[in-house]
């Protein structure tokens, strides 16, 4: 291999000027002995010395695991693949095409090689029933769906067969826990594995009330309150909210309702069950927020109440077109 051959203390500016200029091979190790450096590259160049050495093949590293697939995939089926997955813990969930049924366990083998993680599943449906889960199929790796993720320093241990839990939402939990006051009763009425009470609940001296109707997700849930070291509380009640809700005694400075495909049908139990003045945190899914904030009004309206909304975004995108949107409203008795 062509390389320029300079004195070690002279390495580090050479390289950058070779660098700049478009001269080094980008495709091989600069090599480093007692008193010179060898720099690889492309042509001979002037006002150097130039060695031939055998030099170590710079490993390339693949930007995304569609790149594995070059060899098995047409540029069409890798431009129809979505190189973007759910990584839950050490768990890697994709979303591969109709089209590409027949190569799945190719593609799973390459997500497997790029993620380093231990297993690979492939979604088999959406979203269904009650207890939010979705069917997966078993790709690469090791075929055990139970894992920890790790977020904001909590521990959320999870069997994702079992429960729904979505990583891509972490942002908007950081935000909701800073935007908790000390002391806060609050109720989350669809606390799946407990992701908003837990990352609170680490943060903040609250007492969390956390209702789930999927039995798998309490059971985790009160697993995780074992597992993560809490300044707050969390009760956990397993069923339909609207029922559980009527055993509750007294009135929430917070409720937050993340099920976006069906919460505003629970919201005349969140107004029935919010402070004076406290705070609903609503999500659902839509193309604006129009509705979300009509809905809020119109629920409000019919207990006697008002609502002021203080702050609304987009928390990710579900189709072209539609987003997961978070409505913040604050409560109050006129």
């Amino acid at each position: 291999m062509k390389c320029v051959k300079v004195p070690l203390k002279e390495l580090n500016d050479t390289r950058i000027k070779l660098m700049e200029k478009g001269l080094m091979n980008m495709e091989y190790r600069i090599k480093a002995s007692d008193d010179y450096g060898y720099i690889p590259i492309n042509d001979d160049i002037d006002d150097y010395e130039i060695a031939d050495i055998d030099l170590e093949p710079m490993k390339k590293v693949p930007h995304n695991f569609s790149e594995l697939l070059e060899d098995e995939l047409t540029s069409e089926e890798i431009e129809n693949l979505r190189t973007s997955f759910d990584t839950i813990g050490d768990i890697v969930i994709l979303e591969i095409p109709d089209d590409l049924q027949d190569k799945k366990l190719l593609i799973g083998d390459a997500a497997l090689k790029f993620t380093k993680r231990k297993s690979i599943y492939m979604k088999k449906s959406a979203i269904k029933g009650t207890t939010r889960v979705r069917d997966l199929e078993f790709l690469a790796g090791e075929d055990d769906s139970v894992t920890i993720h790790k977020e904001h320093g909590a521990r959320l241990k999870l069997d994702v067969r079992e429960v729904y839990f979505s990583p891509r939402l972490a942002t908007e939990r950081k935000r909701v826990m800073e935007s908790v006051k000390e002391g806060e009763k609050i109720l989350d009425m669809f606390c799946g594995i407990g992701p908003f009470p837990i990352v609170i609940a680490r943060n903040k001296n609250v007492e969390i009330a956390a209702v789930d109707i999927n039995e798998s997700a309490i059971r985790y849930l009160d697993e995780n309150i074992r597992m993560n070291k809490l300044k707050g509380s969390i009760k956990t009640y397993c069923g339909d909210v609207r029922e559980v809700s009527k055993s509750f005694n007294l009135k929430f400075d917070r409720i937050i309702m993340n099920l976006p495909g069906l919460a505003y049908t629970f919201l005349d139990v969140a107004v029935d069950l919010i402070e004076d003045g406290g705070t609903i945190n609503y999500y659902e899914f839509s193309d604006s927020y129009e509705q979300g904030i009509k809905r809020l009004e119109n629920a409000c309206h019919e207990a006697g109440k008002e609502v002021e909304i203080i702050n609304t975004r987009k928390v990710k995108s579900t189709s072209p077109g539609e987003w997961h949107v978070a409505i913040d409203g604050k409560i109050n008795i006129p």
